[in-house]
C-alpha cells in the first residue's frame, strides 16, 4: 500500500448542474456520494441518451444553490452504524426520497422548493428553444458517467499556469478533491485501472479519465464562460481532466483522509 495524497475537500450536488455544497464528511456508497444529484431536470428538447437540462442550456442554473431541508438526514444512512456493526458490515438502508427534500435559492435570493413550478419557470428564462422541463428524483446519483469523480488540486494549478490565469477547482464539479503527494498536475490519470482506499474503509476502483464539456468553462461564482479552458484541455490533454471511479466497499470519507493506492 502506498499513500498518494490526502482528501482536500468533499462535495456533492443535490440538484444536477446546480451549485454544490462542501462537506466535512460524506458517505460513499455504491450509488455515489450520499445525497449527490438525487434531483435533476429532464428536457423535452434533449436527446434520449442525455435527457438533462443543465447549465449548458442556461448558465444561470449554475448559480442556483440547493440545500437539503433536513440536513442531518441527508448526510448518511440512518442505520449506518448498526449495519456496519454486524459481521463484515451490511449494506445500509437509504432514506426515503420524501425525507430528502431540497430547497433552492435562486440567483435573485428567492427560496423555492425544488418541485415548485415557479422554479421551472425561472430555469426556462432566456432559453429560446421551446421545451418542457420535468423534475426527476432518484436514490441513485444521476451523474453523467460514473458514481464518483475525483480531481487534484495540482491539475487545477497546472491548467492555470498553462492558461496564465487562476483556475478555480470548482469548475470541474468533482466529489473528491485530492492534494497529491507528487505535486504534479494530471497525476491522477496514473491511477486509472487501480484501486484506492480512502478513510480506512471506502474502497474505490478508478475506471477512466473524465472527458470535459462546456460546464468546465463556466466560472462557479458568476457563470461567465471562458472557452479557453476547453481549448487548452483539447490542445494538451485530449479534452480530459480528473478521473471517474466506482465504489467496491462503501464507507465514510472525511476531509484530511489519506488516499492510499492498494495495487
Amino acid at each position: 500500500m502506498t499513500a498518494v495524497g490526502k482528501v482536500e475537500s468533499l462535495w456533492r450536488y443535490p440538484v444536477k448542474s446546480m451549485r454544490g455544497e462542501e462537506l466535512q464528511e460524506a458517505y460513499a456508497g455504491f450509488a455515489g456520494i450520499y445525497g449527490d444529484r438525487l434531483y435533476a431536470f429532464r428536457s423535452s428538447a434533449a436527446p434520449t441518451a442525455f435527457p438533462w437540462f443543465t447549465a449548458r442550456e442556461n448558465e444561470a442554473m449554475l448559480l442556483c444553490q440547493p440545500r437539503y431541508r433536513e440536513r442531518e438526514r441527508a448526510m448518511k444512512p440512518g442505520n449506518l452504524a448498526d449495519a456496519e456493526a454486524i459481521g463484515s458490515g451490511l449494506t445500509p438502508v437509504y432514506e426515503e426520497l420524501s425525507q430528502l427534500i431540497v430547497d433552492v435559492e435562486t440567483p435573485t435570493g428567492e427560496r423555492l422548493a425544488v418541485d415548485d413550478p415557479r422554479l421551472i419557470s425561472i430555469l426556462r428564462e432566456g432559453v429560446r428553444e421551446a421545451l418542457e422541463l420535468t423534475l426527476l428524483r432518484s436514490h441513485r446519483a444521476m451523474t453523467d458517467c460514473r458514481p464518483v469523480s475525483i480531481f487534484s488540486l495540482q491539475t487545477a494549478r497546472q491548467l492555470g499556469k498553462e492558461l496564465g490565469v487562476e483556475v478555480d477547482r470548482r469548475r470541474f464539479r468533482a466529489n473528491i478533491y485530492v492534494d497529491l503527494d507528487s505535486g504534479r498536475g494530471f497525476d491522477e490519470d496514473k491511477l486509472v485501472g487501480h484501486t484506492l482506499l480512502i478513510g480506512g474503509r471506502a474502497t474505490i476502483a478508478v475506471l477512466k479519465r473524465d472527458s470535459r464539456c462546456k460546464i468546465s468553462t463556466l466560472d462557479p461564482d458568476t457563470a461567465q464562460a471562458n472557452p479557453e479552458v476547453m481549448r487548452q484541455l483539447a490542445r494538451d490533454h485530449e479534452g480530459q481532466a480528473g478521473i471517474y471511479a466506482a465504489l467496491l466497499v462503501e464507507g465514510m470519507i472525511r476531509q484530511g483522509d489519506e488516499v492510499v493506492l492498494l495495487d
